[in-house]
């Protein structure tokens, strides 16, 4: 069954960086666009980042246009989630999505001095 397995989330410092990673199984990854999605603490999901099936064409929530990079790699079955100029706004679990309306469990992102 799908599979989608979360990494790279943690504690930082306003304007610092993070790299989440999404790792996949299951499916055929190359044939699916993935997406990143974020919820905070009393808030709705809302949609961070999607990527088509061959990585050529991205787009981005209005909140982290700019400073979110969203990529994959087919090879390694994985889509990573660059964050850079990290915000106390970001903070929020982040959860990678997939084909089927599969989820990830998600891993914990807090901006914070």
């Amino acid at each position: 069954q799908v599979q989608l397995v979360e990494s790279g989330g943690g504690l930082v410092q306003p304007g610092g960086s993070l790299r989440l990673s999404c790792v996949a199984s299951g499916f055929t990854f190359s044939d699916y666009s993935m997406s990143w999605w974020r919820q905070a603490p009393g808030k709705e999901r809302e949609l961070v980042a999607g990527i088509s099936n061959r990585g050529l064409s991205t787009h981005y929530g209005p909140s982290v246009q700019g400073r979110f990079t969203v990529s994959r790699d087919n090879d390694r079955n994985t889509v990573y989630l660059q964050m850079n100029n990290l915000k106390p706004e970001d903070t929020a679990v982040y959860y990678c999505a997939g084909p089927s309306d599969s989820w990830g469990q998600g891993t914990q992102v807090t901006v914070s001095s």
